[in-house]
């Protein structure tokens, strides 16, 4: 499994484990990033990999110094679920 890499030329932010690709989708603003939808194909479910792909998003964000809008409902769930994400969301 490789790491969580910024692909901005798509929008996304990519997993890729075993010839697959997880990906959350966002929209870029001045300072804030909207997680529009995160995509796990079947071949990786259950193996946390879309929970790698959000805490490796997040983390990017973080760094970036960006406000988080989490409109995609698996983002907002992991938000919801690890608060030491709380203070990023806008």
């Amino acid at each position: 499994m490789s790491d969580v890499h910024d692909n901005p030329a798509e929008h996304r932010f990519e997993l890729e484990a075993d010839g697959h690709v997880a990906m959350a989708h966002y929209k870029l603003a001045p300072g804030v990033i909207t997680f529009t939808h995160t995509i796990v194909p079947k071949e990786l479910e259950g193996r946390g990999i879309g929970s790698k792909l959000a805490r490796g998003a997040l983390d990017a964000a973080r760094a970036q110094s960006l406000k988080v809008v989490p409109k995609c409902p698996f983002i907002a769930g992991y938000i919801g679920k690890h608060p030491e994400y709380a203070d990023l969301v806008a």
